[in-house]
């Protein structure tokens, strides 16, 4: 999928929350120097909260109640239709909780992002800051890649980390992690932005 040089790269942001995230890239992306232009977003959940960052920013925001779906595909099917129809070439997903199908992973090659609240290849999937503190871990962190069709997998663009004191609990945790995701989803951003612009 090549993207012309003279426009700016067209992203949409999938969610599922109170989208803390999608408001840090929608603030990142409006940067005069960031050649992007957040086009879409799209929630799998009717009440969720990041629904009125949408409507502060004016973005169009597409509601696809996944329950509403009996097959997987059938909701990545509708999900591809609103992305191509907006004539989207990045799609980054911040706390967008739903497993993509194969076929669609694979239908946007490098135009998906994920960041996963994890110092990835550890603790894939969810409960990851509980999990950290049972292990022991010193140090804990995101991971913003590449998707691909298996879970939380995908090469690395960037890696944020913050030790774990001896008083976390999962929820303190979870505040300093949330606070490097935040930097950490521009920085990858901002380097997929210049391959793009390179290739």
């Amino acid at each position: 999928m090549s993207v012309e040089k003279s426009r700016p790269i067209r992203i949409a942001i999938l969610f599922s929350g109170r989208g803390s995230n999608m408001q840090t890239l929608a603030n990142h992306i409006a940067q005069p120097e960031v050649n992007a232009e957040f086009t879409v977003a799209i929630t799998n959940r009717p009440q969720a909260g990041g629904i009125d960052i949408c409507k502060q920013l004016g973005v169009a925001c597409h509601i696809i109640d996944h329950e509403t779906f009996d097959a997987r595909a059938a909701f990545d099917a509708a999900l591809d239709d609103i992305l191509r129809a907006a004539k989207v070439d990045l799609i980054c997903c911040a706390g967008f909780m739903r497993l993509l199908t194969a076929d669609f992973v694979n239908g946007w090659p490098d135009r998906l992002l994920n960041i996963h609240p994890s110092l990835l290849p550890k603790y894939k999937g969810l409960h990851t800051h509980k999990r950290a503190l049972e292990a022991g871990d010193k140090e804990h962190g995101c991971t913003v890649h590449y998707m691909r069709p298996e879970m939380d997998d995908g090469p690395i663009i960037v890696q944020k980390k913050v030790p774990v004191r001896d008083d976390d609990t999962p929820d303190s945790l979870t505040q300093r992690v949330i606070e490097q995701e935040h930097i950490a989803y521009a920085e990858a951003l901002d380097v997929v932005l210049k391959k793009m612009a390179d290739t």
